[in-house]
């Protein structure tokens, strides 16, 4: 990412973002359902299959299409190039109720039915499998085609038959008792003697034996899986193992591990739950296991540190193999500090190299090798520091946004408010920071100067936080920013430059 041993890696020229698709936009003036929001986005290791989930339960999947357009082998896909002339285009594929509402009554909890995450599993035999979970509850899923099997054709013509004088019609019995469990039949209306019924010399032409076709396929899912009653507490995360068989699911307090062939037992390997809760400092806030080594598993926490832990070091791993922090300045605390501190994403790089995490103000991307500090530090918006107390009062500031890595390691992307996202440039050396807008025109945000006067500008400002309300402000290029509408969940594509990312109940897709 950094280049090693020295070498000076260019950094690479900044992109180009133009708009790909969109699915379940809005038209102006719609009302977005509460239950259409999109909470969860997860491409599967391939690329070619995106899955969303929303907060009404359902797990939404899409396929890629710009791949399956051209037939013929693979050398003829690279001489044809048509990959680099091409950007990723999906389409819908199938839907399912993963999760239902639910009630708990010995705790007189209501359980909802949103999805938190979404996790790919290892294809097999042409079937998609993948895991889902709310609140309390993950579901192992898998989606397959089906063969629509129809009879074709039925058994006989009897009015061909009547026509020929060779059988009779109220001499067939349609009665299901008629007929023996050998073959035989017991009814005296089909005993023909030979004198009653004559074939012809050819055979009876309109007799025919039912057939099965199936040329029609749908799309079923099955829910093959249940893993329930392991967490006290809501569970933020799920991640799968390289191995291929286990997974980890985190909430709070606890991470258990699992094999996805058991769902009655599960394994806690991580317990930060403290014997007087009144001792409470932190909570976990993500866990991921690292993409190659199956016994590495990360997990950050709300006072903005990170743990890597080791599997093999004992079966509770309550001590860690490497802490990643940084130490805040000398006399920088406030109220805030520890709130805007707090992690609410992590993922690993493609090769494991590198870790990226997300707190309220900053992406951060560490070495796993180093932690002394992070690499690099993005600062996503800035702007919005005078405005904690507003953030605070409105809750916004406990907003978990998500963070996503390029699948060449060489940029980053989170998102923020006014459905605005960020994309920058990891590499050493690299300036690169774009500000892109979930619409269809990505790019209108990039206008450097303020609409207004400087001086408008400031008391605007003023005026906005001096009355403390929800109103939308003024960002660094003199854009109004909107509390209310967050870009919280997106997702790189792995081995494309391309975005896809959810503004409240719509998917926009981007490619660069």
């Amino acid at each position: 990412m950094n280049g090693s041993d020295g070498d000076v890696v260019a950094a690479p020229s900044p992109l180009d973002w133009k708009f790909s698709q969109v699915f379940g936009e809005r038209t102006a003036g719609e009302e977005v359902q509460e239950v259409d929001i999109i909470s969860a986005i997860e491409f599967d290791k391939s690329g070619d299959h995106l899955a969303t989930g929303d907060r009404g339960g359902r797990v939404v999947l899409f396929e890629r299409t710009d791949t399956k357009e051209h037939g013929g082998s693979r050398r003829d896909l690279e001489r044809m190039d048509y990959l680099v002339s091409r950007h990723p285009e999906f389409r819908y594929k199938t839907e399912f109720q993963s999760h239902e509402p639910e009630f708990d009554y010995l705790k007189s909890l209501e359980i909802e039915e949103k999805i938190n995450k979404i996790r790919w599993c290892q294809t097999a035999n042409g079937a998609l499998f993948l895991l889902s979970t709310n609140d309390k509850t993950i579901k192992f899923w898998k989606v397959q085609e089906k063969k629509v099997k129809k009879i074709s054709e039925m058994n006989t013509d009897l009015g061909k038959s009547n026509g020929n004088g060779s059988i009779a019609s109220s001499s067939v019995s349609t009665s299901p008792s008629s007929y023996r469990a050998n073959g035989g039949c017991s009814d005296a209306s089909l005993s023909f003697s030979s004198n009653e019924l004559s074939f012809p010399p050819g055979g009876i032409s309109s007799l025919r034996l039912p057939v099965v076709t199936s040329n029609e396929t749908s799309l079923m899912a099955r829910c093959r899986r249940v893993y329930a009653h392991a967490h006290d507490y809501h569970i933020n995360s799920i991640s799968n193992n390289s191995d291929g068989e286990t997974f980890v699911s985190a909430d709070d307090l606890r991470i258990n591990l699992w094999n996805l062939e058991i769902s009655n037992q599960s394994f806690n390997i991580v317990d930060v739950k403290p014997a007087n809760m009144e001792d409470l400092t932190e909570v976990i806030t993500a866990a991921e296991f690292h993409p190659t080594h199956c016994n590495t598993l990360a997990y950050s926490s709300s006072k903005g540190s990170i743990r890597l832990i080791d599997l093999r070091q004992s079966a509770l791993c309550d001590t860690h193999s490497k802490l990643f922090e940084e130490q805040e300045a000398p006399g920088s605390r406030s109220f805030f500090t520890e709130i805007i501190a707090s992690i609410s994403d992590i993922k690993f790089g493609k090769d494991g190299r590198y870790l990226l995490s997300r707190d309220y103000m900053t992406l951060k991307l560490w070495d796993i090798n180093m932690d002394s500090g992070p690499v690099s530090t993005f600062q996503v918006h800035e702007y919005l520091r005078p405005k904690l107390c507003d953030l605070y009062e409105n809750d916004s500031i406990f907003d978990k946004f998500e963070c996503c890595l390029s699948g060449d390691g060489q940029r980053v992307a989170t998102g923020s408010y006014s459905n605005l996202f960020r994309v920058f440039g990891s590499t050493a050396g690299s300036t690169e920071a774009t500000t892109l807008e979930a619409s269809k025109n990505p790019m209108r945000r990039q206008v450097q100067t303020p609409s207004r006067p400087t001086r408008s500008l400031s008391s605007s400002l003023t005026r906005v936080v001096r009355r403390g309300a929800e109103s939308p402000g003024i960002d660094a290029n003199g854009n109004s920013f909107d509390f209310t509408t967050k870009l919280l969940h997106l997702a790189w594509h792995p081995s494309e430059n391309s975005i896809a990312c959810a503004a409240a109940n719509s998917l926009y897709m981007y490619y660069a």
